[in-house]
This record gives structure tokens, sequence and C-alpha cells, in this order.
């Protein structure tokens, strides 16, 4: 068994201390207060097998509660306040210093919960390792000088989560709608560097990657752009080919027909598609921005995007070009082909590609394909996104993050970023972005209720003003932040084109850009307050109950501050084993609701829960509905490689029930025998390791896992709460 230390490395447990400990005090106390040694050993035997129950290492902080809390149990006060003393006197010697024993830590590779905090990070790494440091400082900053001591105090008692608290020091926003259509046609400066307008598709490809590495160096979360912005740059390839080909076979003085001539072009079109989509797609892979991993970027793919018949026919042969080569995968160090993590690829569900012998129902069939192989694309649909969000069809920012509908075009507020391809008449999305996130814990307010629901509408009512007085810290550091601080985002076209020294201000209001309130472990929290689970009607009801309860808060204090406010199903990673751990030290180890190492994200169904993956669906649409900031809802499927009509069966039940949905599969590798199914997670002691079946290798830097971590797919492994949470899910098909 483990044990965490506050340095965040990890270390064999060994209950010799905890006994050492508590003689120690046991010493420092009155004759009359003392216990003997024989209850001193029972308590150490009581805190060792608590802790051998977790399922996951404790940390040094959970073990002393556990301590405390038998001292109490077995009525030595006397003891207990004693012990309580020393920790306090410890804790005022760490205060002096908070950050010095966590960064050596990182940087001698010890800190076991940086190693597993991001999915997508090796905090072997050096820039990943200088990252982690500059968020030390950061949070240190943040905890001690920047933000009020209540909001602290909730994030650290994991009442709420404060997001990005590494990032907050700087003034940096969380996600974005890369405008890539303006910086390409209209160009842009990288580095102090003039790119003008590309002139063929391939070159577009490139300079579209260092937009987005140089965008990913200047946020905190994830990008999105749209394959329809790249689109016109076939176009321009092709016409460029025609001419190069036509003077060449003039230079020769040959006569060629122009259908030779045509068919000539379109073969090269094709490699020069290939070579451009490859150029994304192996860049993406191997960039590694200043925050120490590849961008966090989603690629759109909708064919009505484009502006008319010929434009949308170039976009599917993009398309279908990115699909193939996803399809096929990256490969791996050992030259064999495996899933890459980034970019992310979402396919939207039309008219046109969801019925056979529709006109692109065979690129929906190669989604589906790809979806099989290597998890993505991700499923959007048009018809059901028109119905939520005013008839607009758009991209999420990262893996599930929705702008609102626009609101400021119609309102004549105008083009107040100054894009250079505005158009009056059409709704703005690309350009804008996300200034933050705040969590809710809302099993903490289902748990501190007991069961009575007035107390619960009176804490829930607390928990909002927290969150919104949390969310108002995040909108006012980034006020008055000047555009120089990124000139990609907010001079150079990414996000807006400010002046020099201009503050991005009016970019924070009318809608332009949103704050989200997230929340999480919905499931946990209607089972604490009525004992029912979300697939029961009574519990259904009160958890749209819930999810109406916050969309009115956030409608009222966007009314009050004009300010788009909107409700976020938080996509928990570390946080969600970071909830659970306090959830247990506050509220003890309940069946069903603390008993895991992780708790629910968002409105999901819990993963253990058996349910088919129509029911999951036709039941989480209602909810996603009322998570408008954004939300994603996902199906645990086995291989289907073979079994495409039961995935496109899945797309088309996506397409006409929910806004926003994935099919998760598992696609891993073993380097040590060459295996190349799933590997597995085993229990080793206390923790959760994973195996290869056929070699037993626990090397995890001689395996490649790609799992879906909450919306998009992680290959860095993870903590031990989300590990379990993996571990756990059951098929839903």
């Amino acid at each position: 068994m483990k044990i965490i230390k506050r340095n965040g490395s990890e270390m064999e447990f060994d209950k010799r201390k905890i006994f050492s400990a508590i003689s120690r005090a046991n010493q420092q106390v009155e004759a009359r207060d003392r216990i003997t040694d024989a209850e001193i050993q029972q308590i150490t035997d009581l805190v060792t097998d608590t802790c051998s129950h977790l399922d996951r290492a404790p940390s040094v902080e959970e073990v002393q509660d556990m301590v405390e809390h038998q001292l109490m149990a077995h009525g030595a006060f006397g003891l207990s306040k004693c012990y309580i003393t020393y920790r306090y006197t410890r804790a005022l010697v760490r205060q002096s210093n908070t950050t010095d024993d966590k960064i050596l830590a990182l940087i001698e590779c010890e800190n076991e919960e940086a190693k597993q905090e991001n999915a997508n990070k090796n905090p072997v790494i050096n820039s990943t390792q200088r990252d982690y440091m500059a968020g030390e400082v950061s949070k240190d900053l943040s905890e001690r000088l920047l933000l009020p001591e209540d909001i602290v105090h909730a994030h650290n008692e994991g009442i709420i989560h404060f997001h990005d608290m590494d990032y907050y020091a700087q003034h940096m926003h969380n996600c974005d709608l890369v405008n890539l259509e303006d910086m390409l046609q209209n160009g842009t400066v990288i580095t102090g560097t003039l790119i003008e307008k590309p002139h063929s598709f391939s070159t577009a490809c490139n300079i579209a990657t260092q937009i987005i590495a140089q965008v990913a160096s200047n946020q905190y979360g994830g990008q999105s752009i749209s394959l329809a912005h790249l689109a016109p740059f076939v176009e321009v390839s092709r016409q460029k080919i025609r001419r190069e080909i036509e003077s060449e076979c003039s230079d020769y003085g040959l006569q060629v027909d122009a259908s030779t001539i045509a068919k000539m072009v379109e073969r090269q079109l094709r490699t020069e598609i290939k070579r451009g989509v490859q150029t994304i797609q192996y860049q993406v892979v191997t960039l590694l921005t200043t925050n120490g991993q590849a961008p966090f970027v989603t690629v759109f793919m909708y064919l009505n995007e484009a502006r008319n018949e010929r434009e949308k026919e170039d976009l599917a042969m993009v398309i279908e070009e990115v699909l193939t080569q996803r399809c096929q995968g990256v490969k791996n160090e050992q030259g064999v082909w495996v899933t890459p993590a980034f970019p992310k690829l979402i396919y939207v569900l039309e008219e046109d590609n969801m019925e056979e012998g529709s006109k692109y129902w065979e690129l929906t069939k190669l989604a589906a394909r790809c979806t099989a192989k290597r998890m993505v694309p991700d499923y959007i649909s048009e018809k059901i996104m028109k119905q939520l969000k005013g008839g607009d069809v758009y991209t999420c920012m990262g893996c599930r993050s929705f702008l609102t509908p626009d609101r400021f075009t119609d309102a004549g507020i105008g083009n107040i970023a100054h894009a250079g391809n505005y158009d009056p008449g059409k709704h703005k999305y690309y350009g804008r972005f996300n200034q933050g996130v705040v969590t809710v814990n809302l099993v903490d307010i289902g748990l501190s209720a007991g069961g009575d629901m007035d107390a619960f509408w009176r804490i829930f009512d607390e928990r909002m003003e927290l969150c919104h007085r949390a969310l108002r810290c995040r909108h006012d550091r980034l006020l008055g932040t000047p555009s120089d601080v990124a000139p990609i985002l907010w001079q150079y076209g990414a996000l807006a084109r400010l002046q020099k020294g201009e503050p991005i201000d009016k970019l924070l209001y009318n809608g332009y850009s949103t704050i989200s309130l997230g929340y999480a472990g919905l499931w946990e929290c209607v089972k604490a307050l009525n004992g029912k689970k979300l697939t029961e009607p009574e519990g259904e009801a009160l958890g749209l109950e819930i999810m109406k309860k916050l969309n009115e808060y956030t409608a009222k204090w966007k009314k009050a501050e004009n300010i788009d406010y909107s409700i976020y199903g938080t996509p928990l990673e570390s946080t969600t084993y970071r909830f659970a751990k306090c959830l247990q030290k506050r509220f003890g180890v309940i069946p069903g609701i603390t008993d895991k190492g992780y708790i629910t994200n968002s409105y999901h169904v819990h993963v253990t829960e058996p349910i088919n993956a129509f029911q999951k669906i036709e039941l989480e649409s209602r909810f996603q509905a009322l998570s408008p900031g954004g939300a994603i809802s996902y199906v645990e499927v086995p291989n289907l490689t073979d079994n495409l009509d039961a995935v496109l069966e899945v797309m088309r039940f996506i397409y006409d029930h929910i806004l926003y949905a994935e099919l998760n599969t598992k696609s891993d590798y073993c380097q040590v025998c060459g295996y190349d199914g799933e590997i597995q997670i085993k229990e080793d002691d206390g923790k959760l390791v994973w195996e290869c079946p056929h070699c037993g290798n626990r090397d995890q830097s001689k395996m490649n896992v790609a799992r879906r971590t909450c919306g998009y797919i992680g290959s860095q492994f993870w903590n031990q709460g989300r590990t379990q949470e993996i571990k756990e899910r059951v098929l839903h098909l």
C-alpha cells in the first residue's frame, strides 16, 4: 500500500509511523490523559484498515484526519488536542514556503499527483516540468494574494473547484473558436512576421498548424478550427495546378483535351490535399507548446458550412482525407500504427449524409469506420443543435464548452472585434471565447442537507452565490488586459484585431464571450437526497429540477451584469479524484455515494449502471439540453470494427435525439510483446496498475493506451480515481 506525501511524491505506507506519531504526542500530555500502547496499536490498526479499503493511495493529511477521528472516538480528548496542536504548528511552518517541496519533487519526477494530473502531459519532459513549476507559483500567489480567503478555502475543501488556478495569476482565458478564415484570407502576424494569404491548400494547412501552436501557447484551454475555412484553398490549388499543367503541355507542344487535363488536375489535387492534411495531423501530434503538451485542438467537419455546392464537394474531399488518415493512425516509436490523442475530430450529422443513398452517405460510413477503430470523430446533430441554439450550428471550444447563441449581432453592437471577415447579416461564432470555469460540487450540497430538501435549497443558494463571486474573480482578472499580452489572439485575428495597447474589456460583455458555471456529481447528489437514481422517474425529476435551478441563477446573473454566464457539464479529470477524497473526509464512506475514488461527471449516468446505448442517449439528452454552456454524452461500446451497422445505428439515434455525443472504444498496444488488444487494469497492493494480458508488462513507458478521459482522448495515463472509473465502466452495447 502506498501513501501520498505533501509534496505529491509517493512512498510505501508504514503503519509504524502512525504508532510513533501517536506515541510521541502521548508523551506530551498529562498522565491522566494518556492512553495505553495497546490502545495506540488498536487506533493504528483501525486507521491502516480504513486506508486499505480506499482502493487508492491516501494522502498524509487524510491519514492524520483519521487518527484525530479515532482519538476522539476513544475519548482521548487531551491527547487529541495535543495531536491537533502539533499538526497546526507544523502547518504554520509549511506555510512560510508553500512551493519549494512540490517544485523539487516535480523536478525529480517524484510528484505522483503531477504525474497523473493531466492525461495528455508527460511530467518527465522539461517543458512540462517548467509549466508545472510555473503553475505551482501561480497557485501559491492566487491562494495567498489574489483570491478571497473563503473561495480558496471552498476550493481546498472540495466544495467548489476554481479551475486552472495554475494559470490564474496571468491574464489568460480558457478556450476559443479560432477565426481561421480571417487569418488565412486576410493575413496574420506570427512572432513579428507577416503571413499573407496562402496560394495553395498545403500552404494553408501549414500556416494553420503554426496558428494552432501559437494560440495554444497563449491560453490554457482547448481551441477549435473548422475545415470549412481551409476548403476554399482547394480551389486555389486546383487553379494553380491547372495553370501549371497547361503551361507544361504548351512548353512541350502537347495537345491534351480538356477532360484529360481535368483528370490530371484532380489527381494532383488529391495528392495536394493528402499532403496538407498530413501536415495538420503530424504537426499537431508532434508539436509541444509552452504548456508542455500537444495543442488541445478540435477539428470541425460540417458540410453545410461551405458557401456553395462546389466548395461543399471540396470540403467533403478534405474531410474524407482527414478521416482516412486518422483511421490509419500514427506510428509509435516502434513503427506500429496507434491512436493519437489529437486533434479531436467532430463530424456533423446532417440531412444529406445520414441516409443510405444520400450524397455524402459514404463519407458518414467512413466516419463510422474511423470511430470504431480510433474513437473519433464525435458527432453533433445538425437537427437537434438548430432546435437548441436558435437555428445555428457551430462547434464547441475544445472538448465540450459551447458558446451561447450570438446575441450581439442582432442587437446592433456590430464588429467589436474588428474581424476582417465580419458579415453584418450573419451570426458570429469564430473569434469568440470562454473566460473561465468554476465548478460546484453538487454531491457536497446533497450530503450537507442530510435528506432535508429545504436545507438543500438553502445550501444550494449559498453555494451559488459563492460560485458567482468566484466567477466574478475570473471575469475581473481579465478586465483591463491589454491586447499586447497575446498579439496572435487579440491583435492578429485569432480572436480579434484590436489596436496595440487596447484593452480586451468590450469582448467580455454583450455575449461575445461566455463564462461557465460548472457542475459535477448530479447522480450522487440526487441519490443522497432521495435515494433514487437518475434512471428512475423520481431521480430524473429531481435531477432536472436541480439543472433548471442552475440555469435560473446564470440567467439572473446574465441579466444583471450583461455577462454571458452559462451552465457547463464539467469534464472532471484530476478533480473527480480530489472531490471524492474531500467528500470521504467530510462525510465518510457512504455506499453508492462516496465509496469510489471518483464522482460522476456532470449529469452522466453512473459508469457502473446497466443501461443500453439508446436508453442512455435518450435520458441524457434531456439533461444535456439544460447544459447550454457545454456537455457531451457517450456510450461505451466493445470492438465494433467488424460491426459498422451497429455504429451507424447509434449515429442515427444521435442525429434524432441529442446534440453532441461520442462512442467510447479501446485502442491499446503493448510495446514489449506486440499485443494490440485491450490493456487491462489490475489491483496490486491497493493500487491500480495497467497490465498487458498477454505478457504481463506493467511498464507504462512501454505501452500505448488511449482512453476517452472526459470528452477527449487521454494517452499519458490517469490518477487512481480516474483509473478506477475507467476500470468500472460497463458496456452499453
